[in-house]
């Protein structure tokens, strides 16, 4: 099984921190984006003719800044022209400032059965210096026009002035507004964004604070019944991400729209990130891509070890050697002797220990050679 991305890169304002591809002063641009993404689906549609898919997920930007039939647009084209499962789980990004009833039940009736919503804290103080444009209580109402569906929330960690009570509020809010999945990240100040200048500021928590944000919300979420299944995503028995697992499977996905990334047949390729190069590609019938790699054996069985280990069922001995045709004990003799104290191998699988989860980018990199 494969999954379908599709990039809604518009927003009606940039948050602070936001490194995506989104462009909120072009909302006018909408529908004309949207109209050569239903085109982008119709070109790569024969190529793809023999692949199932059982996930479809809505990313941005803001996906529900948009006129809903836009999105109603997409999986009309995408069940016309895919093999899409009729148990798909097809996922909607949401901000709680930008939906309604109508929306809602529009997006009801075009079959969206998950929803994340971009939470980020329970402190409108904080939401405020991040630049979203919604509330908590915003959150609340959203989640009760949602009602009883899938849904997810984002919580952000590593915030200015946040506390580790900041963090319960927002995961006490989530859990009681319905939510059965929390993505938790750390966050990243990146290069070019306003928040970048806070972290030059040493207005941000160090790299030791935010691991122990972290862990303390990691036992609370697990105290209210949030497991751990990757280094940012908790959830409730059964209510794990089939999309995002297919990542960390590596598995393949194909995706369209400006930025998007995909994974087919053993290739890795990108579309431009820039809006009008993506409209005038599609508009003369050229893929929108700028990168595009085939993927080496050596590279997919790193991937295969580093996508694996950001989980909490880690890498499967059988599948690395059903994959590779070798045995991962043999292939990474040294990193596994060196990195042997974070490890653990039970049921003929190889994973990091929880306590050092959070911390696995350091383990990978003696992985990677």
């Amino acid at each position: 099984m494969a999954g379908i991305y599709i990039h809604i890169p518009f927003c009606k304002s940039k948050c602070r921190y936001c490194d995506f591809t989104s462009y909120p002063g072009k909302i006018g641009l909408a529908d004309a984006y949207m109209a050569c993404v239903y085109k982008e689906m119709k070109l790569r549609a024969a190529e793809l003719k023999d692949k199932a898919f059982d996930t479809v997920y809505f990313g941005g930007g803001t996906p529900s800044v948009i006129d809903p039939m836009s999105i109603v647009g997409c999986l009309n084209m995408i069940r016309a022209e895919y093999d899409l499962r009729k148990d798909a789980e097809i996922t909607l990004e949401l901000n709680p400032g930008t939906i309604d009833a109508e929306k809602v039940s529009v997006y009801r009736r075009a079959g969206i059965n998950r929803y994340s919503i971009g939470l980020q804290s329970a402190n409108d103080a904080i939401l405020s210096d991040l630049g979203r444009i919604h509330t908590s209580k915003d959150f609340t109402i959203a989640c009760k026009l949602l009602g009883e569906v899938n849904k997810s929330a984002d919580i952000m960690i590593g915030l200015k002035n946040q506390t580790v009570r900041d963090i319960f509020d927002a995961i006490d809010l989530a859990k009681e507004s319905g939510v059965s999945h929390i993505s938790m990240y750390a966050l990243t100040p990146e290069d070019g964004t306003p928040m970048y200048s806070d972290y030059l500021n040493g207005e941000l928590p160090d790299a030791d604070e935010v691991s122990e944000q972290y862990e303390q919300a990691r036992k609370y979420l697990s105290s209210l019944g949030f497991e751990r299944y990757e280094v940012s995503n908790f959830s409730k028995p059964g209510f794990e991400s089939r999309h995002n697992l297919n990542y960390w499977r590596r598995g393949e996905y194909i995706g369209f729209g400006v930025s998007a990334s995909s994974f087919m047949c053993g290739r890795r390729f990108t579309n431009t990130s820039d809006l009008d190069d993506y409209i005038k590609c599609i508009m003369t019938n050229y893929y929108p891509v700028v990168d595009d790699e085939k993927i080496g054996e050596e590279d997919a069985r790193f991937e295969m070890v580093m996508l694996a280990f950001r989980t909490a069922e880690g890498l499967s001995l059988a599948k690395y050697k059903n994959a590779f045709g070798t045995d991962f004990p043999v292939d990474f003799f040294e990193p596994l002797k060196k990195n042997v104290r974070y490890l653990s191998c039970d049921n003929g699988r190889v994973r990091i220990k929880d306590e050092y989860l959070y911390v696995q980018n350091q383990i990978l990199m003696d992985f990677l050679h």
